[in-house]
């Protein structure tokens, strides 16, 4: 009999990735998603579906014990709001109240998976050094700090069988907010922000989704990881990258700080009276000229065995194709 898989966010863009890789380890995967989720392109998948209630944790306990989970992989949560409170109550306090029905609903869960995020630590102010798992967190965006407070919360509960993975800038197919800058390049403009030194890493969605996999079957439990292909990139990788699987040359050009610094508070008071948030505001620009997003993954690597298959050429090469092939370049 299959081992049960909770997948929450399974609808996003990682939680696609998750569901392949899962099946391919032979799991049943329970996939958590909103009724007004898009699921079309999960239609491929022999899956089941189901939709918790994050903000009551006797609903949740119920799920739990129905459907009877070994694993729970809690991807789940939203990158864009106006206000710490909102990204709290979803990315800190939902965390919390299903990591609290898990410990306290009759289930044998072998492993919860709480999918964080890089920006729970922050940036280094420099170049001289690399973000490490237990480096001191300096969140820079409200998402960040959400993120942070769930860590905490997550921590405070006992007999947990927790792993924190910490992904830097994911990319891969079906990915749309990096996808811009690879559409802006389609049409050979190569906009940069600033000129300054910046070191950064990525990760790609397919070596992201297989070691969360790998840690639900690990023996490994209260660490926290920092995940990414392992490379260190400059500014320009990312668009070097690009132009490479596209064939393309491109007018590259470096747009003031200050310019585009206007240009994300005039996007805040655009979207000021509208439900959504604007993509590029103020606190994108935190995390867009920070100097230093480069992570050590060296005990990812020692304690799960961790081996990226993608560098950030290669990675790009099968994103780009992938766009292609379905239509959206």
């Amino acid at each position: 009999m299959k081992k049960r898989v909770l997948i929450t966010g399974a609808s996003g863009f990682v939680g696609y990735h998750l569901i392949a890789a899962a099946i391919s380890s032979g799991l049943e995967v329970y996939a958590a998603v909103r009724p007004s989720s898009n699921i079309k392109h999960l239609g491929e998948f022999d899956i089941q579906y189901t939709n918790p209630d994050f903000s009551n944790i006797d609903l949740l306990k119920k799920e739990l014990e129905e459907k009877q989970y070994s694993y729970i992989i809690h991807a789940s949560g939203i990158t864009k709001a106006k206000t710490q409170e909102e990204y709290n109550t979803v990315n800190a306090e939902y965390t919390r109240n299903l990591a609290l029905a898990a410990v306290t609903a009759a289930i044998n869960l072998e492993k919860f998976i709480f999918v964080s995020s890089l920006a729970a630590l922050g940036p280094l102010k420099d170049l001289s050094g690399l973000i490490e798992d237990n480096s001191p967190a300096h969140p820079v965006t409200n998402y960040g700090a959400s993120k942070l407070l769930a860590e905490q919360y997550l921590a405070e509960i006992n007999g947990l069988p927790l792993i924190v993975i910490r992904p830097t800038a994911v990319y891969g197919p079906r990915e749309k907010d990096i996808f811009i800058l690879l559409q802006t390049i389609n049409k050979g403009l190569e906009p940069h922000i600033g000129s300054f030194k910046q070191q950064i890493s990525f990760i790609y969605v397919k070596d992201l989704a297989k070691i969360i996999i790998d840690a639900l079957f690990s023996d490994v439990t209260n660490k926290n990881y920092n995940v990414s292909d392992g490379g260190i990139y400059d500014r320009y990788a990312l668009a070097e990258g690009v132009k490479k699987a596209l064939h393309k040359r491109t007018w590259k050009f470096h747009l003031p700080v200050s310019a585009v610094s206007a240009l994300a508070a005039l996007m805040e008071r655009i979207y000021k009276n509208s439900a959504g948030a604007p993509t590029l505001n103020k606190e994108k620009m935190n995390e867009l000229t920070a100097v230093n997003w480069a992570c050590n993954i060296e005990k990812l690597k020692a304690d799960l065995g961790f081996k990226p298959a993608y560098n950030l050429e290669n990675g790009l090469l099968e994103t780009v194709n992938w766009y292609k092939n379905n239509k959206w370049l």
